[in-house]
């Protein structure tokens, strides 16, 4: 590379393209979320770059040996493992520093990252054809081969982990790739891009990645017959809009869209446990997460103590910027995202939503200047407002009052997203009973945001197609092929 680590001091960031550092483009600013100043620049050229990423990743698949040598894979999905655990202080920096994190939640990120590789390393030697004999004298073979070049389109909210969670399981099942990432967070993708790079024995063209300001690249990948496999992370709104663009080519699509994730606490759960959790699937990535507990279901008889001691702890939340210690939480990615979430709010209030703790923008103060906005907390009697059916993205969280278990399971499912849920209770027959009737991808019991690299991760309803994670990833990126032959009976 002609680049190195160490000169991520200039903060000028770089598309990796065919394993070479590109820097075609209008040149755009990298902004600090937590105070404004600019961090750096990035070329800014979606288009091009999508379609120079393609045609690299398409000839990495038609002339390397990439697609049929399982244990290449396995062997360069080890390397990425290692470079990313030997660059772990640099990501940390730039992540923390341009994605907003504080420092304990961009660790948390990084730390998923290694072994997600490894166990899609150990899933690359995996022989998951078979062979069956129909017929007296007839012998079939069923083989799982790579589809070919997969986009992977992966957030701004956690970069790094969405991206590894799509690009792993392409790679171990032998497809080359092409990874888009957003502007706000080009400075991060550029020094994901050099420490990808330092995987020795990666072809040039397996992996490719580019960021962009604008959906140009994106639909270029969702558009081009080159590519027959997307892994999507994002909103169900544009995970609509790209599953209609990508159907006149019949592209394979794999996606995790948005979430609504209820919290329902019954009479019986331990209220000084759930608390702390509470509070923390709140403002976790300042509540810019697809899991984000944003919907607080509480039985009557425990309904007031709850709402009261999430609302203290709320109020307590200290924000401020990553590199602050003592900070809670950080700021929203910019804001843009400031305001929406704070529309979000009046709207809800003005809807009948009733304010028990307001939260908000920063104002005053030396944070001022930056994106940040205090938690908030609305008392909700009406399950169809627009603050429980939508996705906020931000740390507003809900909270409503049922009577039984049909009432909460009424109230739980009462959405269009199905990504996940929690369930407090210490009744374990009532645990298994409530998670077997919701209407979510992952349900956890008495904890919050338990994703494991063996177990598959994916909504029901609009919160997704396929899933991550687990075995079942794999499929996203694969096609079965059946050959038939007749060699007949052998007489003894």
């Amino acid at each position: 590379m002609a680049e190195t680590l160490g000169s991520m001091r200039t903060h000028k960031a770089f598309n990796w393209i065919n394993g070479v550092q590109r820097s075609e483009g209008t040149l755009k600013e990298s902004i600090d979320p937590a105070s404004y100043g600019v961090i750096g620049h990035y070329p800014d050229d979606g288009l091009n770059a999508a379609k120079l990423a393609v045609a690299a990743a398409l000839k990495a698949f038609r002339e390397t040996i990439w697609p049929q040598d399982h244990e290449l894979r396995a062997r360069v999905l080890e390397q990425l493992a290692r470079t990313f655990e030997r660059n772990y202080d640099k990501l940390l920096e730039i992540l923390s520093l341009e994605n907003g994190k504080v420092k304990g939640e961009a660790a948390f990120e990084l730390d998923m990252v290694p072994s997600k590789l490894r166990y899609s390393a150990a899933t690359a030697l995996l022989e998951r054809g078979r062979a069956v004999t129909p017929k007296p004298g007839s012998i079939s073979m069923i083989l799982r081969q790579p589809m070919g070049v997969a986009a992977v389109i992966a957030p701004w909210n956690s970069p790094v982990v969405l991206t590894i969670r799509s690009l792993a399981p392409a790679l171990a099942a032998g497809c080359t790739t092409v990874i888009k990432l957003p502007g706000q967070v080009a400075q991060t993708a550029s020094v994901m891009a050099e420490v990808m790079a330092q995987a020795e024995d990666l072809p040039a063209g397996v992996i490719n990645l580019f960021f962009e300001s604008g959906p140009e690249g994106s639909a270029y990948l969702v558009e081009s017959p080159d590519v027959p496999v997307v892994s999507f992370t994002g909103s169900t709104r544009t995970g609509r809009a790209i599953a209609s663009a990508g159907a006149k080519h019949m592209k394979r699509f794999g996606m995790e869209l948005g979430g609504k994730t209820p919290m329902i606490l019954f009479e019986d759960a331990d209220i000084d446990a759930a608390l702390p959790v509470l509070e923390k699937a709140l403002t976790v990535f300042g509540g810019q997460f697809c899991m984000t507990g944003s919907r607080l279901l509480v039985q009557d008889s425990i309904y007031g103590a709850v709402r009261d001691g999430v609302a203290d702890r709320l109020r307590k939340v200290r924000v401020g910027p990553a590199a602050d210690p003592s900070s809670d939480m950080g700021p929203l990615i910019d804001r843009a995202n400031v305001d929406r979430v704070d529309r979000v709010v009046e709207q809800a209030i003005a809807s009948g939503a009733t304010v028990v703790e307001r939260g908000g923008p920063v104002k005053v103060g030396p944070l001022a200047s930056g994106a940040f906005f205090r938690p908030a907390l609305l008392e909700v009697f009406d399950n169809s407002l627009a603050i429980i059916q939508e996705e906020t993205f931000g740390p507003v969280l809900t909270i409503q009052r049922f009577t039984d278990e049909a009432e909460a399971i009424a109230l739980a499912n009462g959405s269009q997203y199905g990504l996940a849920a929690s369930v407090w209770t210490r009744d374990v027959e009532r645990s298994l009973r409530i998670a077997q009737a919701l209407d979510a991808g992952s349900i956890w019991i008495n904890d919050w945001a338990k994703v494991y690299d063996s177990t598959e991760e994916g909504g029901f309803k609009q919160s997704g197609l396929g899933r991550l994670n687990g075995l079942a990833a794999l499929e996203d990126f694969e096609e079965h092929k059946h050959i038939a032959l007749r060699p007949g009976i052998a007489r003894l």
